[in-house]
This record gives structure tokens, C-alpha cells and sequence, in this order.
């Protein structure tokens, strides 16, 4: 079983950018999809992104986070072009 706030803390570890350009991360399964959500937010922007149970795992075991990495990126470009 993969703890919700183990997740979260692991993806801020594996992602320092998160707390460094201020962007808060919130980490939920959602049982319809069978994935867990992540939720990144800045002010007015907001992504979301899945990572399937097995991509958790690896994220957990210290490995990239499949598509994260994008999803940061892409919020950090959202914040800076306003």
C-alpha cells in the first residue's frame, strides 16, 4: 500500500523546484481511475497530472516520476510568461 503523504514528500525530494518557485503539491488516489492525482498549483495556475501504482512505486523507490518532470516544467513556463 502506498501512503499518500510518503508520495508527496518523495516527489517534493525528488522535485526541490516545487518549494523553490513556490508551487504547492498536493497528492490524492482517486479510486475511479485508479491512479494517484497529483495537483500542482501556483496562484491562478493549476495542472494535474496521474501517475499509475506502478509509476508511484518507482517514484517512491527514488526513481524519476514518469511525466512529472513535464508537468513541473510546464507550470513553471505557465507562471513565468503572466
Amino acid at each position: 500500500m502506498i501512503d499518500k503523504l510518503e508520495l508527496c514528500n518523495k516527489i517534493k525530494e525528488l522535485y526541490p523546484d516545487i518549494g523553490e518557485c513556490g508551487i504547492d503539491v498536493t497528492v490524492d488516489y482517486d479510486d475511479e481511475k485508479k491512479a494517484w492525482i497529483v495537483d500542482l498549483k501556483k496562484d491562478s495556475h493549476e495542472l494535474k497530472t496521474y501517475l499509475e501504482d506502478e509509476d508511484a512505486v518507482l517514484c517512491l523507490d527514488g526513481k524519476q516520476c514518469v511525466g512529472l518532470s513535464f508537468e513541473i516544467a510546464q507550470l513553471r513556463s505557465n507562471i513565468e510568461s503572466v
